[in-house]
């Protein structure tokens, strides 16, 4: 079994080198000029994508590798109260949406974590974001989903399995980190 595992995570890891390079650098550039230019990175996911969302965030506005300043990463899933009173009253697949028609502005970053790409709450959320002028990145597995041609930019990764694409995500996420690591220390 462990042996299985580890060899499907590097099967994915390099169907990820092969294909997806160029869209991963393209990412790297997107958030630094995004954080260059005085904007921030907002992020949303459900379940294990919520805690890739916060995750990346806090390694913007904590550390990742080096000492540096502050960066403006802010997730979505973290409010408890306005996800509920959000969810009360509008219903759960708005809970991030009415957060970005709140806190977005326009060339902020939104990026939209959702293994199968067809998440309604992140659906939405793509939508306010680009309602509000800002840029968007989906993280996606499988063939892209609903998420697919949503967005400025897409990684979708080439899997079938849940695991292997939040495995995926959170790499991407690190590689984000890495670039604006080196950015701004």
């Amino acid at each position: 079994m462990v042996i299985q595992q580890l060899t499907d995570h590097k099967n994915v890891l390099q169907k990820v080198i092969d294909t997806l390079v160029p869209d991963i650098e393209a990412a790297c550039a997107l958030i630094a000029t995004t954080i260059k230019n005085g904007n921030k990175v907002l992020l949303a996911g459900n379940g294990g994508s919520a805690a890739d969302a916060q995750h990346i965030a806090a390694e913007l506005s904590g550390r990742f590798v080096k000492d540096r300043k502050a960066l403006p990463g802010i997730a979505l899933t973290t409010d408890t109260s306005a996800i509920t009173s959000i969810a009360n009253d509008y219903g759960y697949d708005f809970v991030f949406s009415r957060q970005l028609e709140a806190l977005a502005q326009p060339g902020d970053l939104f990026i939209g974590i959702s293994t199968s790409g067809n998440s309604p709450g992140i659906i939405n959320a793509i939508t306010a974001a680009k309602n509000n002028n800002c840029k968007t990145l989906a993280l996606t597995g499988r063939d892209g989903g609903k998420m697919k041609g949503m967005c400025d930019l897409e990684i979708v990764i080439p899997s079938e399995t849940t695991s292997r694409i939040q495995e995926m995500h959170i790499l991407v996420g690190h590689i984000l980190c890495t670039a604006i690591d080196d950015l701004f220390a």
